[in-house]
């Protein structure tokens, strides 16, 4: 071999030596870099590689979905000569295996007929309204002849923080089919004033309701505010017409009362105290000069606020008494003095704590009926 080929050789020896510590350094590198771990690559789509969240909450909803149907409702607009049928939609809540529905009365109200499709498209047309809450926007269906459907898991709404993340299925913009939008609860015990944009415009005063900023879109209405265990913590019932990104949803424990009634009996009944009050707060309490900064001040704008021989009456409940308590849960804290009454059934006994002339006292009550709409 002559030297001149002798020195190419060397040359490209070296340079390929060269390349491959150059090869070796850069991976090197790239390991230091990384904290010695490799980058992965994945030849799958991106879409496959999701985090632990985006898996819980993917399951999250295949697993409540089915308990979330679309509600349908047939209606009749204008007068005389130019009434015309319009369809409606909502969406409702399974509480029992043998069809009873919830959703609110605003969905249903003045419907004509009512028709429920579940998550997999099946439509049951033999629908009945059994009744609603005379107080709130809550009503209950009946989808008759049917045992098997797939129930969903009532949560603890008075537990509720402010921070949580909570998602909203429904029957977004009457597609018939559920969609999902996601947010955190961001407010609670709010009061709204809400208004039906559907064919009957008539004005609710809503109070105690949880804020959120899950999406909550036409169609919604009636259907669940869902915790991150996958229980239902409201019902969604409204929006903020001048604002962005706030809906509003009632605490589920002011329809467990009823719930428990209709599944028991099939009748829609609402347990009262038999009181007029207002919720204390900063302002009522500086107004007031009352010694507590929450709970149920018993108070009327005119007359007695304690109706004459109503539950509370009996039980002595007085004008300017404050209720703190229902059996063990704060008012205020764990929701309104309304909310936590309407977790019992008529003619269930509950403990109030109150306080009379700076004193705490417990009063023991039976609940009576304020029979729904129907």
């Amino acid at each position: 071999m002559s030297t001149g080929r002798q020195k190419k050789l060397a040359i490209i020896i070296v340079v390929v030596i060269a390349l491959a510590w150059l090869g070796v350094g850069a991976t090197m590198l790239v390991r230091w870099l990384d904290g010695g771990r490799q980058p992965e690559v994945s030849d799958r789509g991106s879409n496959v590689v999701i985090s632990q969240k985006e898996a819980d909450l993917a399951e999250l909803v295949e697993k409540t979905s089915p308990t979330v149907v679309s509600i349908v409702t047939s209606q009749v607009s204008g007068q005389g000569f130019f009434q015309q049928e319009v369809e409606g939609a909502g969406t409702g809540i399974v509480i029992s295996e043998d069809g009873y529905i919830l959703t609110n009365k605003h969905v249903i109200s003045e419907a004509r007929s009512v028709q429920v499709v579940m998550s997999d498209g099946t439509r049951y047309s033999d629908v009945a309204v059994v009744g609603s809450d005379p107080l709130n926007d809550i009503a209950f269906l009946k989808v008759k002849n049917v045992s098997d459907l797939k129930v969903a898991t009532l949560g603890d709404s008075g537990a509720m923080r402010v921070g949580q993340d909570v998602i909203a299925i429904g029957n977004s913009l009457g597609q018939y089919q559920n969609t999902v939008t996601s947010g955190i609860v961001s407010g609670l015990g709010r009061p709204v004033t809400a208004a039906s944009s559907e064919l009957n415009s008539r004005v609710e005063s809503l109070t105690d309701l949880l804020q959120t900023d899950a999406a909550i879109n036409p169609g919604n209405s009636g259907g669940p505010l869902i915790n991150s265990a996958g229980q239902v913590v409201g019902i969604n019932t409204a929006i903020a017409a001048d604002a962005q990104g706030i809906g509003f949803a009632i605490p589920i424990n002011a329809a467990k009362g009823m719930i428990r009634g209709v599944i028991a009996n099939g009748k829609a009944e609402k347990a009262y105290l038999g009181v007029q009050y207002v919720a204390i707060t900063p302002d009522v309490r500086t107004e007031y000069k009352l010694s507590v900064d929450q709970g149920a001040l018993v108070r009327s704008g005119s007359g007695s606020a304690v109706e004459s021989n109503g539950p509370a009456d009996e039980a002595g409940i007085k004008d300017g008494d404050i209720i703190t308590k229902v059996n063990e849960k704060s008012v205020g804290n764990q929701g309104g003095l309304g909310s936590l009454v309407a977790e019992f059934m008529p003619g269930e006994k509950v403990t109030l704590t109150i306080i009379r002339d700076g004193k705490e006292q417990q009063k023991t009550l039976t609940l009576g009926a304020y029979k729904s709409q129907s």
